[in-house]
């Protein structure tokens, strides 16, 4: 036996086929500044197709006839003047819609009878959209800044309600039978099971609240306003000015990403001890 071993001949290292390096299944390395790769892109197209004269200066302005428009509406002080007034607008709905959102996916979504009584209704809500609602709250509270802040607030909960909700009923049910084998107070329970387990869904709910919240702010502020950055683009309609319409839509959704991007720094900070595909 021992010499059947030793004359065995040696598998030479070259005979040995070579692993196959590791395929790699997820979406890659995080791409340096890639959130702003997007927006760079879409505006070196439109910066070449005005160069080029592809695109009409009548129908969409160049991007360098936007920076000059925005540079005197900002010397003028208008577009300073119009931004406080939307930003309030938005920021206020968005407030008291995340609240109300929050609170009623709590009582829906850790109460059968709560869901019962109010799921519902925020079904029906999220069925109808918030433009439709316009004319009755019209009617209701008039052209005001009541009328407008509501529109904002309608549109702003339910993503709020529908995620937050939705994370609620996600927490697993060993924790729930865990606080109750550890007798926990109710208070006890919410802070250290239920908050935590419904944050994932809450800010996800949050990045959807913030784009609704500019979406509402956009159409609010175009009927029979007086001020904002919607009353300023409406103006610009009637006289025909482009430049001045393209500013307020690139300030609208230079509002959006920035405020999706601080929620989902929020995001990322707050759900540090989650590894997902977007480490």
């Amino acid at each position: 036996m021992t010499a059947s071993v030793l004359t065995r001949p040696r598998t030479s290292a070259a005979a040995v086929p070579a692993r196959r390096p590791r395929r790699r299944l997820g979406p890659g390395r995080a791409i340096p500044f890639g959130a702003v790769l997007g927006p760079v892109l879409l505006l070196s197209l439109w910066a070449i197709g005005s160069a080029a004269g592809w695109l009409d200066t009548r129908t969409l302005s160049a991007p360098w006839t936007v920076v000059t428009t925005a540079g005197e509406l900002v010397a003028d002080g208008r577009l300073q003047e119009n931004l406080a007034v939307s930003a309030q607008r938005a920021g206020l709905g968005l407030a008291i819609g995340t609240a109300i959102g929050t609170v009623l996916a709590l009582m829906s979504g850790l109460s059968r009878w709560g869901e019962a009584i109010l799921d519902g209704p925020v079904q029906i809500k999220r069925a109808i959209p918030g433009v439709a609602l316009i004319p009755l709250l019209v009617l209701w509270l008039g052209i005001g800044e009541q009328m407008k802040v509501i529109t904002i607030v309608l549109g702003v909960f339910v993503p709020v309600y529908i995620h937050t909700h939705n994370g609620l009923r996600s927490i697993d049910s060993r924790y729930v039978e865990l606080g109750e084998s550890l007798r926990l107070r109710p208070g006890v329970f919410l802070r250290r099971i239920v908050l935590p387990g419904a944050l994932p869904g809450f800010l996800l709910g949050m990045r959807f609240a913030v784009v609704g919240a500019w979406l509402s702010l956009v159409v609010v502020e175009q009927i029979n306003s007086t001020s904002g950055i919607g009353y300023m683009m409406e103006l610009a309609r009637q006289y025909g000015q482009t430049d001045v319409i393209i500013v307020g839509l690139v300030l609208y959704g230079l509002l959006g990403l920035l405020s999706d991007g601080a929620v989902r720094l929020a995001q990322r900070k707050a759900l540090s001890w989650r590894r997902t595909l977007a480490d």
